[in-house]
């Protein structure tokens, strides 16, 4: 795991250049999907076929290898990294080549082949420009599709003016893209071998789909008379014909083109001449055709992961990396923070879990804080924050800590293998929540006073930086239970969710809630109801979340019977309700949960839309606020309830559009992380400051977010729903 100060210095000395490159990618993929009519169509296609061919793989290997040596090719399955190295060396050496180029591919990363082939004294070249310029540089990729989004301009002319020496100093794009063009076309032409990866590969008649920006992967086909493509196994997909929604997916995607710039589809051996460089007299008609190709599919992993329910999603990927460009956190540091061996970016976990091992994908798992942002993103819908979520758990249970026997005693959880005591504590923060009230106010000077900071920090590795949460006596619950409803004739019933932070800190919001539905003719209870268990699982404790979630449907089920509706404030648990139980419940369970359960604007919406009378909302005049909805909330689809409302009630309301305010619940209290999330927040701090908004009152809807913000501004923000009881 990234110690703060690497973080810290990965963040000065990569972040600008990570944060520009992957935010302009994510803006650009908001709007060329955008021109998709059929976009979630094609979504769900792409998902079908890849579940498809997951499914049918052996079959489909079979038919594929039929297919390209009916072509004249050669297929290898290889059953690891060796083993594929062990067959390219040799084919390289049976070609007695001193050179070979490679195209772009993380799976030949994946299996380091440029390493095994320079111990034999060949000369590997890479033509991709960014692989070229970390060839030059020494350096690791930090991005799948992107790999040297971390170097600047002026890195990278500072590179090629110490390395090459040129009559001039190199300076701008194009003086560097000529030069590199200019070597990389040096070297190409004495190669003798060509070594592509691919991004599909279809069954039936051994088609490649090669997906780049320059071109090189052509090249370095066409250039030599010797082709071998690397490939794992899951590439493999049925037909030409399923090739169409990938392609209009991937450069969308991943860097937010409508189509990538060279998309070639090669079914090798290719009958293109092959070219003699030394020859300028002779017809290129008049060139030998004769080429040699080996198709080259590693297992090295995968399909084991084809028989673990958790991690046989990965396999859908088409590695674009949308759930990089959309990730808060991979925007401040990047793949050589958030990554493993090879991949990087929230599906990393799910791949370097199944290739390399749990001890690596334990290096950055915790980077993903279960924001969501990536779900919608993925163009094949792999829910990504669920992997992490079980790598996590697995990582738990890996190792034994010292004194687990004391810490399994006094945590009330339902883990038979410790996770690490800092992760138990947050994870059971449902019986700090309790003991604070219980015990507040002096629980609240307790755990403020300085030695009590410092054990936290010693122990717990909480930052005595982030503000602690300030406990009420009195929470939702009881004060719910103390009143009686204003409602005598009511038009809908329900009962409000009292979540953690609602019940115990941000009692207030609990209050303006109850307030809110009765003037619009909703009868409102607030039953002594379990916590969510979104704390658990954001640690990785899944045998806990599900004992919450089992706790939470039971005490609701009655009610739901009972003909009320389940309004949830806190975003985070709503989306428990409507996505995370899922994994949990059994499916009836989790359906009518999730049916019968709304955002509270959502249901405040639904409510005017069906005909409440809007005259109990309170309106303003001349109300300009400035909104920041949840992570999880926009990935469920709920901003514009809140939106929608507001300016029912007279508010001009501003949104801002960062993917997330990086606080993230516990995330942000760890050491380890205070900045990283600091350094996401001044994302949301620089719209929330800027010119037209910096004097607007701030309203957000998460915990998190609101406490984040506070941290942040000057301004103190509410939640909204405050803004409807006034």
């Amino acid at each position: 795991m990234a110690s703060a100060d690497e973080l810290r210095e990965l963040m000065r000395t990569e972040g600008a250049a990570v944060a520009q490159n992957t935010q302009g990618f994510n803006e650009g993929r908001y709007r060329s999907v955008a021109d998709l009519s059929d976009y979630e169509e094609l979504k769900s296609e792409a998902r079908a076929i890849k579940e498809d061919a997951i499914e049918r793989l052996p079959d489909l290997l079979d038919q594929l290898t039929d297919a390209v040596e009916e072509n004249g090719g050669t297929v290898y399955i290889a059953d690891d990294a060796a083993d594929a190295n062990d067959y390219i060396r040799e084919v390289v050496a049976d070609r007695d080549a001193d050179r070979l180029v490679k195209s772009k591919s993380m799976t030949s990363e994946e299996i380091e082949v440029n390493d095994a082939l320079e111990a034999d004294g060949v000369d590997v070249v890479e033509t991709d420009l960014g692989e070229w310029v970390l060839q030059v540089a020494d350096e690791a990729p930090s991005h799948i599709v992107a790999p040297a989004i971390h170097k600047s301009r002026e890195s990278i002319a500072e590179l090629f003016n110490e390395v090459f020496d040129p009559d001039q100093p190199l300076e701008t794009a194009e003086e560097l893209t000529r030069f590199a063009r200019g070597k990389l076309g040096e070297q190409i032409v004495d190669a003798e071998v060509g070594l592509t990866g691919a991004n599909f590969v279809t069954a039936d008649t051994g088609t490649m789909a090669l997906v780049t920006s320059e071109g090189n992967a052509r090249k370095t086909v066409a250039a030599t008379d010797t082709h071998i493509a690397v490939a794992g196994v899951e590439k493999v997909i049925p037909t030409v014909g399923d090739l169409h929604p990938f392609v209009e997916l991937i450069g969308r995607s991943g860097t937010g083109q409508d189509i990538t710039s060279y998309v070639s589809l090669l079914t090798p051996p290719v009958d293109t001449p092959v070219v003699d460089f030394e020859d300028d007299e002779t017809p290129l008609s008049e060139h030998d055709t004769d080429r040699d190709f080996h198709l080259v599919l590693i297992d090295n992993g995968r399909l084991a992961m084809r028989e673990d329910e958790h991690l046989k999603e990965t396999l859908y990927c088409i590695r674009c990396s949308a759930c990089s460009n959309s990730c808060a956190n991979f925007q401040s540091v990047g793949g050589h923070a958030f990554g493993g061996e090879t991949y990087s970016g929230g599906i990393a976990t799910g791949w370097e879990a199944g290739i390399e091992g749990l001890d690596v994908a334990a290096e950055f798992n915790d980077l993903c804080t279960g924001c969501s942002r990536c779900v919608n993103a993925c163009p094949v819908g792999i829910d990504i924050p669920w992997i992490n979520t079980v790598v996590r758990d697995r990582v738990n249970r890996e190792d034994d800590r010292p004194a687990e026997w004391l810490v399994d005693g006094l945590t009330p959880d339902e883990e038979d293998k410790g996770a690490p005591l800092q992760k138990r504590f947050f994870g059971n923060f449902e019986t700090v929540a309790k003991l604070g009230s219980a015990t507040a106010p002096l629980s609240n000077w307790l755990a403020d006073a300085g030695p009590s900071r410092w054990a936290m920090a010693r122990f717990l590795d909480i930052d005595p930086r982030r503000e602690l949460p300030t406990f009420e006596r009195e929470t939702f619950v009881d004060w719910a239970e103390r009143r009686d409803s204003t409602v005598d004739d009511p038009d809908r019933r329900a009962v409000v969710y009292p979540d953690l932070y609602t019940n115990h800190v941000q009692v207030e919001r609990g209050k303006a809630t109850v307030k809110a539905l009765e003037a619009l003719g909703v009868d409102v209870t607030v039953p002594s109801v379990a916590s969510s268990g979104r704390a658990p699982l954001s640690q990785g404790m899944v045998a806990t979340a599900e004992d919450h979630a089992e706790r939470v449907t039971e005490a609701l089920a009655p009610h739901v019977a009972d003909g009320r509706d389940v309004v949830v404030i806190e975003p985070s648990d709503h989306a428990m309700f409507q996505r995370e139980y899922e994994k949990l419940l059994d499916e009836a369970t989790f359906t009518e949960l999730a049916e019968n359960s709304y955002e509270v604007f959502e249901y405040v919406y639904g409510l005017v839309e069906n005909g409440t009378d809007t005259d109990a909302l309170p309106t303003v005049e001349d109300g300009r606020l400035a909104y920041h909805s949840h992570c999880q909330q926009r990935t469920l689809g709920l901003e514009a309830h809140t939106v929608a409302v507001l300016e029912l009630c007279g508010y001009d309301v501003t949104t801002s559009d960062v993917e997330c305010c990086g606080m993230a619940g516990s995330f942000g209290y760890k050491s380890d992380y205070y900045e990283l999330s600091m350094d996401v927040g001044d994302r949301l701090r620089d719209q929330l400051e800027a010119d037209g908004v910096e004097d607007r009152q701030v309203v957000a809807s998460g915990t998190s977010c609101l406490e984040q913000i506070d941290a942040l501004l000057e301004r103190q923000p509410r939640h909204p729903i405050e803004l409807l009881a006034e």
